[in-house]
């Protein structure tokens, strides 16, 4: 039987190449000249953090990633993003949790936006993705349409895997 998997993923490799980027560009910035920043990434985590003297800055380094992901393909969707606080010695810190994989809500809401679509297939939730099955390719090019048409109702960034018939 034919089949597909529905993931959220980001390559984290292009989310390191962002930040480099978004270092260098920091760096050769007029407004940075002499000022205390810091930017880094925690792989295993997936977690973007970076700090600055002032407000401003902070924002200006968001805006800067922000823009750097953009380029190289990642949406903005997959971002969940923390407020601004204070670390001490008048510091001021965000934090970037990228989000991998389906949770089980978002997962749930996307099977359920299938089963009302009431095209003949099956879903299957499996650990941070979801399965599906039909009879006919077709029916399955159906939902990957579907979906894409209500990509910005769910606000997640979804890829369709393993295409299998």
């Amino acid at each position: 039987m034919p089949s597909f998997d529905i993931v959220s993923e980001v390559n984290i490799q292009e989310v390191d190449n962002a930040i480099n980027q978004a270092q260098k560009e920091i760096a050769s910035r007029y407004d940075f000249k002499g000022k205390k920043y810091e930017l880094s990434l925690d792989k295993q985590k997936a977690e973007m953090k970076f700090s600055a003297d002032s407000e401003s800055h902070v924002m200006a380094i968001a805006d800067i990633i922000n823009s750097k992901l953009l380029k190289r393909g990642i949406d903005l969707g997959a971002l969940d993003i923390d407020k601004i606080k204070p670390i001490g010695g008048m510091m001021l810190s965000q934090s970037i949790r990228i989000k991998q994989g389906l949770e089980t809500d978002m997962a749930k809401k996307i099977t359920r936006t299938i089963k009302d679509s009431k095209i003949k297939v099956d879903t299957q939730i499996q650990d941070k993705q979801i399965r599906v099955t039909g009879k006919k390719i077709d029916d399955l090019q159906s939902v990957i349409s579907l979906l894409k048409e209500k990509q910005q109702e769910l606000k997640i960034p979804l890829q369709f895997v393993n295409m299998k018939s």
